[in-house]
């Protein structure tokens, strides 16, 4: 079985290294839209289009199912690619839900990061609307983080700086929770970890839409075998050195990762 990720860039690879935690066995297919990454700051029609385009392409790889790990490109294209093909297609979104259950009894807020163009989307506004009963939920855009991640920024001062910014306005001791609303965000887990107050969790969607798709697939987790499947890179730009980033930052996140 070969299982396709798509993303707009490399940030799909933190779900994709979930995958093979859970999966090892599995063949991997990773897709990256190089050619108009990123999608986070794009109209909802454009991204619709690259979406399609990119999805026939992957489909031409004979892949038994499809994950989106992009939380725009899910918002706005999920629901029309399943009216298209036949294989299961995984989609994500913020993990606003368990955040707000996480603070049910303890009084904090849940703080969303995301793209700007997810945090427009109905898909969104209804999630929070579902599941934030007492008002709870803030949302933060980071429009500048894909780009980032995308150049393999991750120094610690740099970085330290800009989150210091965009959070100088909030009271971080009010909330209980940041939820990584955006699939190239947990590249930044670690610094995020230093400045965030030791009582706020960190999570992101990885998990939950991994275990959904074992699920459809009627998978289990395989256990630590020595039988392990192959990883395949590709993107819409062709380009090899790509490629190469690609396969350096999913090394780099399992690193991380530990």
């Amino acid at each position: 079985m070969t299982i396709a990720f798509f993303d707009s860039g490399i940030g799909g690879i933190t779900v994709l290294s979930e995958a093979v935690k859970q999966l090892p066995q599995e063949n991997f297919l990773y897709f990256a839209d190089t050619l108009h990454v990123p999608y986070g700051t794009k109209s909802k029609a454009q991204v619709m289009e690259y979406v399609q385009e990119s999805a026939a392409r992957i489909m031409r790889e004979e892949v038994q199912a499809l994950v989106i790990a992009c939380n725009t490109a899910t918002s706005i294209a999920a629901a029309e690619l399943r009216k298209i093909y036949s294989i299961p297609i995984i989609g994500m979104e913020p993990a606003v839900k368990p955040a707000v259950e996480m603070n049910r009894n303890s009084g904090k807020r849940v703080l969303v990061f995301a793209t700007p163009l997810t945090l427009t989307q109905s898909k969104y506004n209804e999630l929070v609307a579902r599941v934030d009963d007492h008002g709870s939920v803030d949302s933060l855009p980071l429009p500048e983080l894909v780009g980032y991640c995308e150049n393999l920024n991750f120094d610690r001062a740099e970085m330290t700086d800009y989150f210091a910014g965009k959070l100088a306005s909030f009271d971080l001791n009010a909330y209980g929770t940041v939820v990584l609303g955006c699939t190239h965000y947990p590249f930044y887990k670690g610094i995020l970890r230093e400045i965030l107050p030791e009582h706020i969790e960190i999570i992101d969607g990885s998990r939950g839409t991994v275990s959904r798709l074992r699920s459809v697939l009627g998978l289990k987790e395989a256990g630590t075998g020595d039988s392990r499947g192959r990883i395949q890179f590709m993107c819409s730009s062709d380009d090899a050195a790509y490629i190469t980033k690609m396969e350096k930052a999913f090394e780099l996140f399992t690193c991380l990762e530990g």
